[in-house]
This record gives structure tokens, C-alpha cells and sequence, in this order.
């Protein structure tokens, strides 16, 4: 608790520390400068230090602790390239949490740890055959289905093996990558009972319009009882999606993605779907840039009488914001109501309003939460479908590589909420501040 109270203060002793930088320049920027020159761009260094102070009440919908807590998260690493065609990265992570009170789960308080370590292997331009095999924070399309969300206190990482050829219009790659689960105080090692394998694939300007982008997936789910699967048997999930992101005139722009699943969860066979639709606008509001984007989402969950498993499978993405700031809900049965509205109030500095409605696909299913666990259920499916809805403000600032944010948010229970749980007004309140480099 003293290390992360004492990392606290020097996160916030960083800022006037740049701030007096000669110039007002960047040191951290001018160090890898200093570095690429000396070393012929052959080495880079990468540091992060950042904190979040946060106050999280009506966890779980009051079925879980109020917590207030200071999260701190420090990185350094290396980025080596002894030839054009070849990298070898390396990144250590050390995660605390000062006043979280019991013994701290992983996600939170994962300390001197290997974040990442791999090495890429690609020509200098880029294009053609790459390969990509350790350990490393990777994300595809908006990841809502594989990613690492940064805004987790312990970031998620995997071990990987990515093979890939890439043209001027498109990417093909093939992978297996496993998402590490975090040991606390022990050191994280693979378990690759848990993972994903299959193609996914990018292109660009489809159908000759410019700007368009087009992802296309096939993968497959694996986990067995050593990689985190409860029931009985294994899990296997095959996954069929395509996501496409097209710009529209006049700043309007569309993304649309569709997910398809088959296979079994234990002993049942398993159909699935998942959609996302979003219309997205950016605009000029009293002489400042303004961008809207209205979204809906809807994952399937599953009917007991079916005798089949229906409950779609998140797998593990880069989650925050997408169903509330909050973070309180997971995509697995839902409908899902988001708008996001984005100002920036001036070059660095942003401001959000985001507002989100949520109902449950199937009201004998449960309502999951965003690690995919269970929050809460009813057999019968006489609580309702209501969930409930959120209204979230939050702000940022960037100045060089510092960074100082903060936000609230709210969720008001619904039906379906007050009828399962003891239905508080479940809050986030935090101030964040970060340099990095």
C-alpha cells in the first residue's frame, strides 16, 4: 500500500516536473529521440506511469461491496530492431491498488509481471509475410470481441502465434492466441486450455468506395476445465462475423457488424448471434468539432425450454464504454440502446455525454456481467426485461504524453434490476491521471 501511495504522489509530481522541461518540450519523447539517433532507430524505450482514484458504488447492483479504492499501474520496456525486417519487444507491468481493503483479485493487484514479449518479423514496408509470435496486447475491428482494454487497472495480454500477408488493400492473417489469466502475486504463465484460433481478415475500399473497411472472421473458441470452463465437458465455439465501417458524405459514416455461432457449451448445442448497427455523425458546434454516434447492439441469450444453449459468447473484448461507463454489463442477452456525443472544447481536451438503455434479450436468462459471469437470473422470467439506464460525463485532457481525466456516472435500475437485486443507484465517480511515453 505505501509503494502505490508513493507511486500516486509521483504520477502527480510528473506534471509541473514537464511542464518546466526546457521549451515545454516532452522529456520522454525527446529521450527516445535522443536514443533513435545514437542507436540509428534501433532502440526505443516505452513508460507508463498512470492512476486512477475511483469511487464505485452498487457493484453488481448492490450484490457486491461498495469499494473506494486508488489504482496504480506502472510499465517500462524496450522496443529492439537489430535489422529493418525484425523487432523484439519487451514489457514489464507492476499493477497495485492502495485501499481496496481485502485481499486484492488479480485483475487489480498484479505486481512485477510480463506484459508483453514478442517478437515480429515483417519487411520494412510492411506488406507481405509477417509473423508475430510471444506474448502481446492486440485488438481487432472496435474490439468488442478481442481486445485489451488499457482502461482495465491490469490490462489483459496473450500469448500469441499471428501469421499475416498484407497487399495495399488487405490484410489475411491466420492466429491462435490465448488470453493469460493474472496470478496475483505469482508469476502469469500460459494456460493455453483457453483459446482462439482462425482467420481473421481485413480489406479496403470494398466495392470501390473509398475509405470503406471491411473485416471478415472465422474463428473458433476452445476452453477446458484447466482453462476456466465450470460445466461439464469442454466449450467449443465457432464464430462467423464480418464488420464493415463505411464513411458516408457530409460527415455521416455507418458500421455494422453481424456474428453468427455454432458449436456446444458442455453437453448442448449452441446457436448464438450477435448484432451491432451504428450511425455516426461529426459536425462543427459553436466553431468546435462534434461527433454523435447512435448505436444499438443485441446479443442472444438463451430459453431453458430449448434444451440448447443460446447465450451469445463475448469472448474477451476490450469492453469499457460499450454498454455504460460504468461498466456494469457484459454482451451476452441484451438490446442495448448508446449514444455517445463527443465536443472538443479545444486540441487535446474533450468532453463526453453518453447516455445507455439496456434490456434483456431473454428474461430466463441471466443478466451477465463484462468478465461473462452470472450477476443475476430469474428461472421463471417473471422479473421483466427492463434493465435499466446510465447517463455518463467524463472529460480529458492531453498535454504531450500527460494526461489528467475525470467522470461520473450514473445507472438507474429497472425493472427487471429491482425485482432480482437490492436495486441501489449504482455510481462511478474518478479523477485519472497518466504520462507516458
Amino acid at each position: 500500500m505505501i509503494e502505490s501511495l508513493r507511486s500516486t504522489i509521483l504520477i502527480l509530481l510528473l506534471a509541473p516536473a514537464v511542464l518546466r522541461a526546457a521549451d515545454f518540450a516532452d522529456p520522454g519523447k525527446q529521450l527516445n529521440e535522443y536514443l533513435a539517433d545514437k542507436t540509428k532507430k534501433r532502440l526505443q524505450l516505452t513508460f507508463e506511469l498512470r492512476q486512477r482514484l475511483e469511487d464505485r458504488a452498487g457493484i453488481a447492483f448492490g450484490l457486491d461491496r461498495d469499494i473506494m479504492a486508488d489504482y496504480v499501474r506502472f510499465r517500462i520496456g524496450a522496443v529492439v530492431k537489430p535489422a529493418s525486417w525484425i523487432k523484439a519487444v519487451a514489457l514489464l507491468q507492476d499493477t497495485r491498488t492502495a485501499g481496496y481493503g481485502l485481499p486484492a483479485p488479480g485483475n487489480v493487484r498484479d505486481p512485477h509481471d510480463l506484459q508483453e514479449a514478442y517478437v515480429e518479423m515483417v519487411s520494412s514496408s510492411q506488406k507481405g509475410l509477417g509473423l508475430i509470435v510471444g506474448r502481446q496486447m492486440i485488438g481487432y475491428g472496435d474490439t468488442r470481441l478481442i481486445g485489451s482494454p488499457q482502461w482495465a487497472y491490469a490490462a489483459r495480454t496473450w500469448d500469441t502465434a499471428r501469421l499475416s500477408y498484407v497487399t495495399p488493400k488487405a490484410r489475411w492473417e491466420f492466429l491462435l492466441i490465448s488470453p493469460i489469466q493474472t496470478r496475483g502475486n505469482a508469476f502469469n504463465r500460459p494456460v493455453l486450455g483457453d483459446r482462439i484460433w482462425g482467420m481473421y481478415s481485413t480489406f479496403k475500399d470494398a466495392g470501390g468506395h473509398k475509405g470503406t473497411v471491411t473485416d471478415v472472421y472465422v474463428l473458433r473458441h476452445d476452453q477446458n476445465r484447466p482453462g476456466g470452463f465450470t460445466g461439464v465437458g469442454t466449450l467449443g465455439v465457432n464464430v462467423f462475423g464480418t464488420r464493415w465501417l463505411v464513411p458516408l458524405s457530409k460527415g455521416w459514416r455507418a458500421v455494422f457488424e453481424g456474428v453468427l455461432q455454432n458449436g456446444h457449451v458442455g453437453p448442448l448445442d449452441h446457436h448464438a448471434t450477435g448484432t451491432v448497427a451504428l450511425a455516426g455523425y461529426k459536425t462543427q458546434l459553436f466553431k468546435r468539432t462534434f461527433d454523435t454516434a447512435n448505436e444499438y447492439k443485441y446479443a442472444s441469450g438463451t430459453d431453458p425450454a430449448s434444451g440448447r444453449s443460446g447465450t451469445f459468447d463475448q469472448l474477451y473484448p476490450a469492453a469499457h464504454d460499450k454498454l455504460g461507463h460504468v461498466d456494469l454489463i457484459g454482451w451476452k442477452n441484451v438490446h442495448n440502446l448508446r449514444s455517445v456525443n463527443t465536443l472538443t472544447i479545444r486540441k487535446g481536451w474533450t468532453a463526453v455525454l453518453m447516455y445507455n438503455a439496456t434490456w434483456l434479450a431473454n428474461p430466463r436468462d441471466a443478466l451477465y456481467n463484462l468478465q461473462s459471469r452470472v450477476i443475476v437470473r430469474s428461472p421463471t422470467g417473471n422479473a421483466g426485461r427492463w434493465v435499466g439506464q446510465e447517463v455518463d460525463s467524463f472529460t480529458n485532457w492531453q498535454w504531450q504524453s500527460f494526461i489528467i481525466g475525470g467522470g461520473v456516472g450514473q445507472f438507474y435500475p429497472g425493472t427487471f434490476i429491482k425485482r432480482t437485486t437490492p436495486a441501489p443507484r449504482s455510481h462511478l465517480i474518478y479523477l485519472t491521471t497518466s504520462y507516458t511515453f
